[in-house]
């Protein structure tokens, strides 16, 4: 279904779409519903769930509340920086943030919560128990099932309990590959907001680096494709013990590198087709970015610094969730790749990035000898 279209006609395809799969098990209904959507209707329709059924927002009990925070502590804490963020980002759309575990329990909110609407307060508490099986299809559930960011309008909830709400949702992948939890950006009788999507997978991502970004590790390598400038929130990240042993990544880097779901904590040298003490000289002698083979057969950029040079060479005005690149690594990255796409026509790299020739070599002259 096009999030584009009018809100009536919206609303009016998802109502056929509950009558045709719901009601009558047509199969006519799949064209109308994201897939995401349809396969979680599907495995709420085999587990015998009705869409008329009451949903009971459950929570544990008082007593365990403290251990369920207690073991997301990292979690909550990564992710406090982003919902601040989140916040003024949603400040006028009646929209609020929950944090939940991989189990889809809820473990932080934050925003403008009705506590007088019943059902705001209902899932707006820790503890509440937000998952597929508990409350059918939700963005919560459905994320933390499909592990791919989703966005949900009223009657696409399975329950016609919970088709009063709007979510956008968005998995969060631990440094280990493993699910650590999710984020949702929900509304209540709310303007559907599809853009939301966008906002909620940039916010997870950035939780999923500050998450990689604290694990132990003694060189931090960050990886993008030729041609690019590592300094982005996109930014592959690798943590690296003093072994060359890979203590944790974010998605990106496991992507960049081939790697499938979960299987993260490998040796460096099985993935990248040079010795893994080039990186640590790299980092050692501060050198900028520069490009580096995978068994694979592609070539990744990387920048690599010893894990107390991140915080040393990070801007005071960057992002907590990413750690800044020396000013002098960018410029340096910026007149190479001018230099390379001008075909090596220093005249016309020059022009392009509006400095001399005369400093374009003097630039390149100082990196040479400091990568020597």
């Amino acid at each position: 279904m096009n999030s584009a279209t009018s809100p009536d006609i919206r609303l009016s395809l998802i109502e056929r779409a509950r009558e045709a799969l719901l009601n009558q098990g047509d199969e006519s209904a799949a064209p109308w519903l994201a897939g995401p959507i349809e396969r979680s209707w599907r495995r709420c329709l085999a587990q015998g769930k009705n869409p008329g059924d009451r949903v009971v927002f459950d929570a544990v009990p008082a007593s365990r509340i403290r251990d369920l925070l207690e073991a997301n502590r990292h979690l909550i804490e990564a992710a406090a920086p982003a919902i601040r963020s989140l916040s003024r980002a949603m400040l006028h759309t009646r929209y609020f943030a929950i944090l939940t575990d991989a189990n889809g329990r809820v473990i932080d909110v934050n925003g403008p919560v009705d506590r007088t609407d019943r059902n705001a307060a209902g899932i707006a508490r820790v503890g509440v128990d937000l998952s597929e099986a508990a409350v059918g299809t939700t963005a919560i559930g459905t994320a933390l099932t499909e592990r791919e960011p989703v966005w949900l309008h009223r009657g696409e909830h399975f329950f016609a309990d919970t088709s009063v709400f709007s979510c956008a949702g968005a998995p969060i992948l631990g440094p280990d590959g493993q699910c650590a939890g999710m984020l949702d950006l929900t509304g209540v009788n709310a303007q559907e907001q599809p853009a939301l999507r966008h906002l909620v997978t940039h916010a997870a991502r950035n939780i999923e680096n500050t998450l990689t970004m604290a694990q132990p590790h003694a060189l931090l390598v960050r990886l993008t494709w030729p041609g690019r400038v590592p300094g982005n929130d996109d930014d592959g990240l690798v943590c690296l013990d003093s072994d060359g042993r890979i203590t944790g990544m974010n998605p990106p880097a496991a992507q960049m590198l081939g790697l499938p779901q979960g299987q993260w904590q490998v040796d460096a040298a099985t993935l990248f087709a040079t010795g893994t003490h080039v990186l640590f000289d790299a980092a050692a002698h501060q050198r900028g970015p520069f490009e580096v083979p995978v068994w694979s057969g592609l070539r990744l950029q990387v920048l690599c610094r010893l894990h107390g040079q991140v915080q040393a060479g990070s801007s005071p005005t960057s992002s907590t969730t990413s750690p800044g690149v020396p000013l002098r690594d960018l410029e340096e990255a910026m007149i190479r790749k001018a230099v390379e796409d001008a075909r090596g026509n220093v005249i016309q790299a020059a022009r392009a990035l509006g400095i001399s020739r005369a400093t374009i070599y003097r630039k390149l002259r100082t990196q040479q000898g400091r990568n020597k």
